[in-house]
């Protein structure tokens, strides 16, 4: 249930090699409040993902939910090849430096927890805490390959956000057990509405031609080793993205990391129940 908190949109310009996209953001809690913490979403979702998770917290925070480039109300870029991780935390770097922030807490899920990691890793890095959702410094290819695979499928048409819906049960079936109510704020929040009538994924289908083509695993040990803050990561037990063995690793190299894992749940924990909630509030705020 999101609380009766309101909320405000906004974007900004972002520089690219073509010029400039736009990068759009939803704003939760007190825009002076100078606690800040950025939530990132995960590969083919939007900021609105956070809605629940933001009106929680922003009786602490100001939150700010990202729409990544490409995702949500945000520009599609215009060279499908500028969707890299070196994009992302570039926006991200523009946006602080934008609202003036040099100091956050961030929370992000799959690739919005490596965009964490990157913008953690970096020399003076801003981020104080970081919350990282069910993805890790090994991604193996056993994931990104179940991924691509809806990823790389026709692109669907939809006559009703009723059948958004149950595209969404489908494809993000691993988020575990939502109610009716969360799964249809993520269906209306996926897509756009068409002229003429129907809705289509709000996401640009560029953003899959990394997934094209024999995949391997993803190997980030070099940039975790260089993290320094405090890290908590959210597990999902039946997640194919991020094991136990991972986790273990992980610890070992960056002994300020802490683990909590989410039964019954895949990739990724869509933090919107009160349990999961509960568990970053009071690392965040502990």
């Amino acid at each position: 249930m999101i609380n009766n908190i309101s909320f405000s949109t906004h974007s900004m310009i972002c520089p690219d090699s073509q010029g400039s996209h736009t990068l759009a953001y939803t704003e939760w809690g007190e825009p002076d409040n100078s606690k800040v913490l950025i939530c990132l979403h995960g590969l083919t979702r939007n900021g609105r993902d956070f809605d629940t998770l933001a009106s929680v917290l922003s009786t602490d925070y100001r939150v700010l939910c990202i729409d990544i480039a490409g995702r949500g109300q945000s520009d599609w870029l215009s060279q499908p090849e500028n969707y890299t991780y070196e994009t992302y935390v570039t926006d991200m770097l523009v946006l602080l430096e934008h609202l003036h922030l040099t100091k956050i807490d961030l929370v992000g899920t799959s690739m919005g927890g490596l965009i964490g990691m990157f913008l953690a890793a970096r020399p003076a890095s801003p981020i104080s805490k970081l919350v990282i959702n069910d993805i890790g410094a090994l991604v193996p290819k056993t994931g990104l390959q179940r991924i691509a695979k809806y990823l790389n499928q026709p692109r669907p048409q939809f006559a009703t956000l009723q059948e958004v819906e149950k595209y969404c049960r489908i494809v993000h079936m691993l988020f575990g057990n939502l109610t009716n109510v969360q799964w249809q704020h993520l269906a209306k929040h996926s897509v756009k509405a068409v002229t003429g009538g129907g809705y289509r994924l709000r996401y640009d289908p560029a953003i899959a031609i990394p997934f094209k083509g024999e995949l391997e695993d993803i190997d980030l040990w070099s940039i975790w080793e260089q993290v320094r803050c405090p890290v908590l990561v959210l597990h999902g037990e039946k997640s194919d993205l991020l094991s136990p063995q991972i986790i273990q690793k992980m610890q070992a190299k960056h002994p300020l990391t802490q683990t909590v894992t989410f039964p019954e749940v895949g990739h990724a924990p869509p933090l919107m129940s009160e349990e999961q909630i509960a568990v970053v509030k009071s690392w965040l705020l502990g």
